[in-house]
């Protein structure tokens, strides 16, 4: 260490002798011809040794550094005009299945037909979402058949989009995770994927399931995993559910809550680590933040896919649900939060937890400024009291929640693809400006909070067969209480 020092100071003192003989006239060209010849040439040997380990510290980092992820394009699948539903055909749709004895076991509970209709009347849900044929049919089509043509309509239909869009080959995929959270039949999504489009052989290839409605963040994380490892190729995310396999039938209340939330939708997302496409990518990945409080039984137990007293298969959503959800979005926030926030934020975020600590426990957290942080917020559309909270919460305006609120109200909650209806949303509205960022946040069974964080490496524009392509003039719209 001390020779290594050593050599530092010969360099500086040797760029310091050559910087004075630049300014002043006392050093003239043969003292520093004899000046090199007995100082530099002398230490020749020190000199190449510094340089090659100078060289070899910087190649090894070119070669190891987190290489930047690029989001070159995604697609959001948009459903054929005939499965549109309003709520009052939908609740018709449920009437006739009750009169007919395909659901609820008896036709005397028209009170469970009142109280869904009271969900949709509250949800946010507008008069043009989407359910799958199977669930429009008489009798219902809920068998492994229907509920395959559905996925594969919504799956193939988003990536028809985006290998259009963007001109990429099938046979350039190096890397393809699927999430889909209750619908994983054998061979899974991923492979028939691959059977599809005839992906490469040595494809990575990875299939996501039962890992609810944030499953799509989770998706990207592992996607930009893989890119660090595998170099100069493609990464294709698929983010979906199954809404024709997953209707309830039965009558336990917390289960039916779901048939009026889910609805029809997909989205197709490619990733790249080449840097040549950063010049036409829309965005780069800058933070993915992943939260998993599932050790807790609470929180483990607040989202559930189980049988009810008749056997019948549902989703049951406990009283736990917002608790759980509040305090797990806390952990993301308190670990997104050093990553994002000004330095302003972070020290009043600081002043406040050390006040708390050790001089007034009654006083309130302090909530960071994250508007100071982002520019646009995509927050899953689970449903309208998830989007409420979490607006009242993170302090934000009615326009940072537009995106989200407008996605409920158009396409329902879709699932773990929500969040990129939200942000074709803000791009069809001409919102994305060159160095905005967008935090994407969805919350999910287990329990699990996740983020990821983008940055626009241009104005962005809506791509091609956009889902608000045929819609954007009537929105925003206004929501009725």
């Amino acid at each position: 260490m001390k020779n290594l020092n050593m050599v530092f100071f010969k360099i500086f003192f040797i760029s310091l002798m050559v910087g004075l003989a630049m300014k002043g006239s006392w050093i003239n060209l043969e003292d520093l011809q004899n000046f090199f010849l007995h100082h530099i040439q002398n230490n020749l040997q020190t000199i190449s040794l510094l340089s090659f380990l100078v060289g070899f510290v910087w190649i090894l980092y070119m070669l190891t550094r987190p290489k930047p992820v690029y989001l070159v394009d995604f697609s959001c699948y948009l459903p054929p005009s005939h499965l549109k539903v309003s709520i009052q055909t939908l609740m018709g749709h449920a009437r006739r299945a009750r009169e007919a004895g395909m659901c609820w076991k008896n036709k005397e509970s028209d009170h469970l037909v009142d109280f869904q209709e009271k969900i949709l009347e509250r949800s946010g849900l507008g008069q043009e979402t989407y359910i799958p044929e199977g669930l429009q049919c008489f009798p219902l089509q809920q068998d492994m058949g229907a509920s395959r043509k559905e996925t594969e309509e919504v799956i193939f239909g988003a990536l028809d989009n985006l290998f259009r869009n963007t001109g990429v080959k099938p046979d350039d995929i190096g890397i393809l995770v699927v999430n889909s959270s209750t619908f994983n039949p054998t061979p899974s999504l991923a492979s028939m994927i691959v059977n599809k489009y005839k992906l490469r052989d040595n494809i990575k290839s990875l299939n996501l399931g039962g890992m609810g409605c944030s499953a799509g963040v989770i998706a990207v994380d592992v996607a930009k995993g893989l890119l660090q490892v595998h170099r100069n190729t493609y990464a294709i995310v698929v983010s979906t559910e199954n809404i024709t396999q997953n209707l309830y039938l039965g009558k336990n209340k917390s289960m039916l809550v779901t048939n009026c939330l889910f609805r029809v939708g997909g989205a197709a997302v490619l990733l790249s680590n080449r840097s040549r496409d950063r010049k036409r990518a829309k965005y780069e990945l800058v933070h993915t933040v992943r939260i998993h409080t599932g050790s807790d039984d609470r929180s483990f137990e607040c989202a559930t896919q189980e049988e009810d007293e008749d056997g019948i298969i549902g989703v049951t959503l406990t009283k736990n649900l917002p608790m759980v959800a509040a305090r797990t979005l806390k952990i993301n926030i308190a670990t997104l939060g050093p990553l994002v926030l000004p330095l302003k934020e972070k020290l009043a975020f600081f002043i406040t937890f050390v006040k708390k600590k050790y001089f007034k426990p009654e006083l309130r957290n302090y909530t960071p400024d994250f508007k100071l942080a982002f520019e646009h917020f995509c927050i899953h559309a689970g449903g309208r009291a998830l989007i409420d909270e979490l607006e009242k919460n993170l302090k934000l305006s009615p326009l940072h929640v537009e995106a989200s609120r407008m996605t409920l109200h158009r396409f329902g909650n879709t699932s773990s693809s929500s969040i990129w209806y939200e942000l074709a949303y803000t791009e069809a509205k001409g919102r994305m400006k060159e160095g905005d960022r967008i935090w994407q946040i969805a919350l999910g069974s287990g329990f699990k909070c996740n983020s990821s964080v983008w940055v626009a490496l241009r104005n962005v524009k809506p791509s091609a067969n956009s889902p608000w392509e045929d819609c954007m003039d009537r929105y925003p719209v206004e929501i009725d209480i």
